[in-house]
């Protein structure tokens, strides 16, 4: 799941309205920062096999550190303290700790059974979403389309970079979202790390919209 993370981290400034858009979303997304990087490291594998699933060819072979269910309960509670210590804000820290949770919920539902329980060998898990095509991107483009209406209602724009900023961001992460599904296969393991790491990068743009918005008081 990809939209669908960011769908979550969207919705999730209604529940912690002071709390930076840009921190929500690199809750939701954190365990997919700290893969590309193991990656490199050489603590986990993964492999380009197309038609692995309809909608992705990756072949994730070993990636207990970043995706067990055990190291995500790991994860999410080291991002909401270190939250808390830099924000003293508990409603924020109890949020961005769910949100680096749900990634391992929602790839659950999409993944074919390869996410781990336990960071050192046992059963794998998966429900297959990823097998259904029409099921995947339905499901994924409600969850980030819900997420879009409630932040929308939830805060308002302060001037064009608040409104504009937004919504080029939102068509970005379609854009991108869409290439990986019909897009070429990545050439390697190599290149899947390299351009994850880069991706960093799109992190910022949501802490830059979200300061020219302003919470919406109802």
């Amino acid at each position: 799941m990809f939209i669908g993370h960011f769908g979550l981290a969207l919705a999730a400034k209604k529940a912690s309205p002071k709390t930076s858009l840009g921190t929500l979303m690199l809750a939701a997304g954190f365990v997919d920062v700290l893969w590309p990087l193991f990656l490199l490291l050489g603590w986990e594998r993964v492999r380009v096999d197309p038609g692995n699933t309809v909608v992705t060819a990756l072949d994730f072979q070993h990636y207990p550190f970043s995706h067990s269910l055990l190291m995500s309960f790991v994860w999410a509670a080291a991002f909401a303290a270190v939250y808390f210590g830099v924000r003293r804000y508990p409603r924020g820290a109890v949020v961005v700790g769910l949100l680096v949770l749900s990634h391992w919920v929602l790839d659950y539902l999409t993944h074919r059974p390869d996410l781990p329980l336990l960071p050192a060998g046992g059963p794998v898990v998966g429900l297959g979403l990823w097998n259904h095509l029409a099921a995947t991107l339905i499901i994924e483009g409600a969850i980030f389309f819900t997420g879009i209406w409630v932040y929308l209602r939830a805060t308002q724009p302060r001037d064009g970079i608040g409104r504009w900023g937004f919504a080029s961001l939102m068509v970005l992460l379609v854009v991108i979202y869409l290439a990986n599904i019909f897009g070429p296969p990545p050439p390697g393991a190599q290149a899947i790390a390299v351009v994850g790491m880069c991706s960093l990068l799109l992190f910022a743009w949501p802490y830059w919209v979200d300061r020219h918005r302003v919470v919406e008081v109802r």
